[in-house]
């Protein structure tokens, strides 16, 4: 009976964590949508980004000279920065990242 308790309340704790956090990134989604950054902020964040996927890039390409990862595979993830980096500035280097479903969803309903 004991253990039968404990199993009860783990199994609702568990749907506490769940719903408040759904919740809390809910509540970020909108606080982002709100939030509009002045040209000197956007100016810091595209230097900051670009510093950033710079480095990434250099990474990459050492990957790729040292033989962890194919010429292609580093172009693709190179070109996937690339694409992340082009959101960013659309969206004014705002994140937008509770706003889509990852591909492994897709099959799930």
């Amino acid at each position: 009976m004991k253990k039968l308790g404990i199993i009860a309340t783990l199994i609702l704790l568990s749907f506490g964590v769940v719903f408040t956090s759904a919740a809390a990134q809910n509540q970020e989604t909108e606080e982002t949508k709100e939030v509009k950054l002045t040209e000197e902020q956007k100016n810091e964040l595209a230097k900051l980004y670009d510093e950033a996927f710079e480095k990434k890039k250099e990474i990459i390409t050492k990957y790729v000279e040292y033989g962890v990862f194919t010429v292609e595979k580093g172009d693709k993830l190179i070109e996937h920065i690339e694409s992340h980096y082009k959101k960013l500035e659309e969206n004014n280097y705002i994140p937008k990242y509770g706003n889509h479903k990852h591909h492994h969803d897709k099959g799930k309903q």
